[in-house]
């Protein structure tokens, strides 16, 4: 079966610290799979598209597609690929991405020699050009499917993708951002990036950057995002939930964050878009997108591992997804 969906990102080499508990070191992690693991939540025929380096570890992408996962949209380059990422959480779950030799030494941990000279990404820097994804990335027969999630890279790379799929029938697209494409300077950029996407899916974080000294209204910043040409803006507020905005209606919807019992946040921002692309395509509803990207994202949040969510009790995300529908409030 040709995939129905479809999910952009980046694979990583994941070194985590979570507020308490193992380390998790050399582990597979990137946007790329925990989108993909809120999607399978409820969907199959997901399609992956990435690139990774020779020094990759090939079982990694053997764990993918027994997850169901098609991979045939992953990239192996001829080359090694310096994908490692850091992050250690401190007791207010609180990231950080810089020094990891100081993180190991205050928990008295020796430090893995795999993170020697590791560098956290920065957003000002033009990404490495082997790790960006181009049209020739996607395979003929992914062209086919429903819809596509694209997880955070740079405006000029996720623009080219949107229309590589607008060749084939792919029609509907869901955006999260890049931290670079979040800048007040980078603004006059996103009526190109924006033009026909169905859901753009920042942070509260991110959207109050991109209009920074100007507003503090979030509703306000969804509503003057939306003449970019958006159909939805949905707003990740984190522990508070989400925001939707209706472009075409001008209606708004405070979606609560179902309580779940907080363990490790990696990847749960990504759970819920690919949670919202699933509930959105069912019957193009954004309020359903996002009630079940809610339930991906709480379900990620209790465990560690970008695969943690499919291994919860079946049964358990419709429960939460019908408990979380009488919390919805229109505003």
């Amino acid at each position: 079966m040709d995939p129905q969906f479809l999910v952009f990102g980046q694979l990583t080499r994941e070194y985590l610290l979570p507020p308490d508990g193992l380390p998790r070191l050399d582990v597979p992690g990137g946007g790329l799979l925990y989108a993909a693991a809120g999607l399978r939540v409820w969907e199959s025929e997901i399609g992956l598209v990435g690139r990774v380096g020779n020094d990759f570890p090939r079982e990694w992408l053997n764990m993918c597609i027994q997850r169901g996962l098609d991979t045939s949209g992953i990239r192996v380059l001829p080359r090694d690929l310096d994908v490692r990422d850091f992050v250690s959480y401190n007791e207010s779950f609180e990231p950080n991405r810089v020094n990891p030799v100081s993180h190991f030494a205050r928990r008295g941990l020796t430090f893995p020699k795999a993170l020697l000279g590791y560098q956290p990404p920065d957003p000002k820097k033009k990404p490495d050009e082997a790790r960006m994804l181009t049209v020739t990335d996607i395979p003929y027969d992914y062209l086919t499917a429903r819809g596509a999630l694209l997880c955070p890279m740079d405006l000029v790379t996720q623009t080219q993708l949107i229309a590589g799929m607008k060749r084939g029938s792919v029609h509907t697209f869901v955006l999260d951002p890049g931290p670079a494409t979040m800048t007040p300077t980078a603004r006059r950029e996103l009526p190109a990036l924006l033009n026909g996407v169905t859901a753009f899916l920042p942070s509260q974080e991110e959207l109050c950057n991109l209009f920074w000294g100007e507003t503090y209204d979030l509703w306000e910043m969804a509503e003057r995002v939306s003449v970019y040409g958006c159909e939805y803006v949905v707003i990740k507020c984190g522990a508070r939930g989400q925001l939707l905005y209706d472009t075409n209606t001008k209606k708004k919807w405070e979606i609560p964050a179902y309580p779940a019992r907080l363990t490790d946040p990696t990847g749960a921002g990504e759970a819920f878009c690919g949670g919202f692309l699933a509930g959105y395509c069912k019957n193009y509803d954004p309020l359903e997108g996002v009630l079940y990207g809610n339930i991906s994202a709480s379900l990620k949040l209790e465990g560690s591992g970008a695969f943690y969510p499919l291994d919860v009790l079946p049964g358990l995300a419709k429960a939460r997804l019908g408990a979380l529908r009488d919390m919805v409030r229109t505003v």
